[in-house]
């Protein structure tokens, strides 16, 4: 979730972010909206500093001065708690509003509604020629590297087993990443929580807006399709020292997707499934574009 003082300093960005990713989010609103919520909660403030101030001169008041100001403390208290119902409303609205400001899309994200739209950046190596290629499917089946059938009985749609020389490679695979990360990169390797609760979601941007592509569970927490929830959520609440930065994590999890949408539906093999396993590489730094640029 982006910092609301940011947004304030920063709104036709944020507008241009979110037209850029097309979703409707009504900035203007949430401008107006937070500029009311800081009103009321300064009004809030100043009732309670004067309800404390009260109560304290009961307690050295004489019992003449005493009833009066009984008096004068119970209709602080009812108005108070008007204050503070309303500042309440003000505050959910406020909150509903912030959720729906999405992250800032980087500056060199193509406009484009679709795929299609996508900018091929540049091309490593020289593309070979082949004569009646396979698919990966076809290439792990014929090697007995996996079976798609058997994991599909055992898990459903998109399920997938991975075996002898496939669940080598896998591992061979993550192995190489978690080295190239630790030994040149200098990041601190992490295995995170997939299941992770609802805040951490609203705090990376994932909800509301993705929340039909996750798997809920019955006490209202989130199967996270990403390591990078559980990652960003780990200083949670906390105020770091700039001078700790740059706080670079490469985290690994299990992840799950629903992938409710149209998109991938008729992907096959091991690309959009429903349960895989991926590393995130995570960098708390300055808000700084070149500074993300160049740590990463």
């Amino acid at each position: 979730m982006l910092d609301i003082k940011f947004i304030r300093e920063n709104a036709d960005l944020i507008s241009a972010g979110a037209k850029k990713k097309h979703l409707e989010v009504d900035i203007a609103k949430l401008l107006a909206i937070d500029e009311k919520r800081r009103a009321l909660l300064t009004e809030v403030e100043a009732m309670r500093a004067k309800q404390n101030e009260t109560n304290d001169a009961v307690v050295k008041a004489n019992p003449g001065e005493r009833v009066d100001l009984i008096a004068q403390m119970k209709r602080l208290k009812e108005n108070l708690q008007k204050k503070e119902k309303e500042f309440a409303g003000v505050d959910h609205e406020w909150q509903l509003l912030m959720v729906q400001v999405p992250n800032l899309p980087d500056l060199s994200v193509p406009e484009g509604a679709s795929d299609a739209d996508n900018v091929e950046v540049r091309v490593w190596g020289e593309k070979p020629v082949i004569a009646n290629p396979k698919s990966h499917t076809e290439l792990m089946q014929n090697l007995g590297m996996a079976d798609f059938e058997r994991g599909t009985k055992v898990s459903g749609f998109r399920g997938y087993v991975l075996k002898g020389d496939g669940a080598l490679l896998n591992y061979a695979v993550w192995n190489f990443v978690m080295d190239h990360f630790v030994k040149k990169g200098g990041f601190t390797p992490m295995l995170v929580p997939s299941l992770v609760k609802r805040v951490a979601f609203l705090g990376t941007g994932y909800l509301p807006q993705g929340e039909e592509d996750l798997y809920k569970t019955q006490d209202g927490d989130f199967l996270a399709g990403t390591a990078e929830v559980a990652t960003m959520a780990y200083h949670m609440n906390e105020v770091l020292d700039k001078k700790d930065f740059p706080l670079k994590f490469v985290s690994f999890s299990p992840c799950f997707r629903r992938e409710a949408g149209s998109h991938g539906k008729d992907t096959k093999g091991l690309m959009r499934v429903h349960e895989f396993f991926k590393f995130e590489q995570v960098v708390l730094c300055e808000a700084s574009h070149e500074e993300s640029v160049r740590l990463h």
